[in-house]
């Protein structure tokens, strides 16, 4: 359905631009029809300036020699003067003589395309962008002008969101907060997020139940933390990223946990993917010690995470949301900001319900292929030429043709995002048979002990 809208919008868009490009072409060949016109008036004009003139230069010899009798010029001389001048006045000009410019698309945007207000969010579509370039008659005339004077009505998202690393990091224009950030946990997310924290300047004390992974980050400038208390009283805000409901509320309730260093004014941000009901639970604790709490859970990979490209979804304290603008554009492509707590942590395993489900069929596809003599390689090959291509069903094909099964995303950690969603979904009466399905493939292959695999050997369900 949102693909099918989009290239109606997109389609629409071209649609009007087409248009409106051949009304300014009738509109030139009318202004080529006016200067040839004005041209014949010119030269009829100059000819009855020519006349003109030699009538006048005869009646002013007549004036001089005067009539035969020595007397006045006879009145009818006058007369005639005065009939002639009126037969030889040439036509009033138009008032507007300016020849009109080339058309080209820079004017059209400027006149008539410019009034035209768009339907479609089309201005951050390559291929709109693309229609516009092929349009354009001047090569200086960019899309991005062309862009700028066209009125595109946004659509109302309800969120709010803040661009991050692939507009600013990368050209390392991330002015850093002062504020002092402390880290707990340096799994596969955590270890890209605080490297990348670090890289864009940023001042951070780490912690992590194996302190052997805090001493690399601690060469490359972060200070060290002996608690998760000691890290949160130390810092300004304090973010974590745990494995699990049960691991994210040790954390913050065990001995010399994250409670025992809050105080009024203290920040904590749960970057874990958990359920709703944990995460209110641990901003009620950290709210009733005069703290303020944001969730910030997030969707991508290892790959991702080092590159500073994750998909940051937040909620809770929308003043701490602002105040985490620097972190959230250092390790992140983009943030949305959800309301209230618990709304991040619902969409978050919304999301991984439909990345793992998706990654089950993957598997279930390319095992198929094979037992009905099907290449899997040509299969992939015909899926990146597809709607479905993208650098995610890439990757897991790839791992599977290669039987490379190293972790970007833990398969145990997509089981337990799946036993969370149909969770969630019973919680409101909602059916998910398709991942209840896909979370049974998933369990089959931990049971063939491919927990700590990447999430793309669930594919090993299938040919055991």
């Amino acid at each position: 359905m949102l693909k099918n809208t989009k290239g109606k919008r997109f389609q629409q868009a071209v649609d009007a631009v087409e248009e409106f490009l051949k009304k300014g072409k009738v509109k030139e060949q009318a202004s080529h029809s006016s200067m040839e016109e004005k041209s014949r008036h010119s030269s009829s004009e100059e000819k009855s300036k020519a006349a003109d003139g030699k009538r006048k230069k005869a009646l002013t010899g007549a004036k001089k020699r005067g009539p035969a009798t020595g007397g006045k010029a006879p009145k009818s001389s006058g007369t005639q003067e005065k009939g002639t001048r009126k037969r030889g006045r040439p036509p009033k000009e138009d008032k507007d003589t300016t020849i009109p410019e080339s058309t080209s698309v820079k004017r059209m945007v400027a006149g008539t395309v410019a009034g035209f207000k768009w339907q479609a969010n089309t201005k951050d579509d390559p291929h709109f962008h693309h229609f516009l370039l092929s349009q354009t008659e001047k090569s200086s005339v960019s899309y991005q002008t062309i862009a700028k004077r066209l009125k595109i009505t946004e659509e109302e998202t309800g969120s709010t969101s803040i661009q991050a690393a692939d507009s600013t990091a990368i050209n390392g224009s991330i002015i850093p907060t002062d504020k002092r950030i402390g880290f707990l946990g340096l799994g596969l997310m955590g270890s890209g997020i605080v490297s990348n924290l670090l890289k864009m300047g940023h001042t951070v004390t780490v912690w992590n139940r194996t302190a052997e992974k805090c001493d690399l980050f601690i060469q490359e400038g972060a200070r060290l933390g002996r608690t998760p208390a000691e890290v949160v009283s130390t810092c300004d805000i304090t973010f974590a990223c745990v494995s699990d409901p049960k691991a994210a509320k040790d954390l913050v309730l065990g001995p010399s946990g994250v409670l025992q260093g809050i105080r009024p004014g203290k920040c904590y941000v749960d970057m874990s993917t958990l359920d709703s009901e944990t995460v209110m639970e641990i901003s009620q604790v950290i709210i009733s010690r005069g703290g303020r709490f944001l969730e910030a859970p997030v969707s991508g990979s290892q790959q991702l995470s080092n590159e500073g490209m994750l998909l940051i979804l937040a909620a809770g304290d929308g003043g701490l949301y602002q105040d985490c603008s620097s972190c959230f554009q250092a390790m992140g492509k983009t943030s949305f900001y959800l309301g209230e707590v618990g709304n991040a942590a619902k969409m978050m395993l919304v999301l991984n319900m439909v990345q793992g489900s998706f990654m089950a069929t993957i598997a279930e596809g390319l095992t198929l292929a094979q037992v009905t003599g099907q290449s899997q390689q040509t299969f992939l090959d015909i899926l990146n030429q597809g709607q479905l291509a993208s650098p995610f069903l890439d990757q897991k094909c790839q791992n599977v043709l290669q039987g490379n099964f190293k972790p970007d995303f833990y398969l145990k950690y997509i089981q337990k995002d799946l036993r969370l969603a149909i969770a969630l979904g019973d919680s409101v009466n909602h059916p998910t048979p398709m991942a209840a399905a896909a979370n049974e493939v998933y369990k089959r292959a931990k049971a063939l002990d491919q927990s700590d695999n990447d999430m793309s050997a669930v594919y090993r369900a299938y040919i055991h």
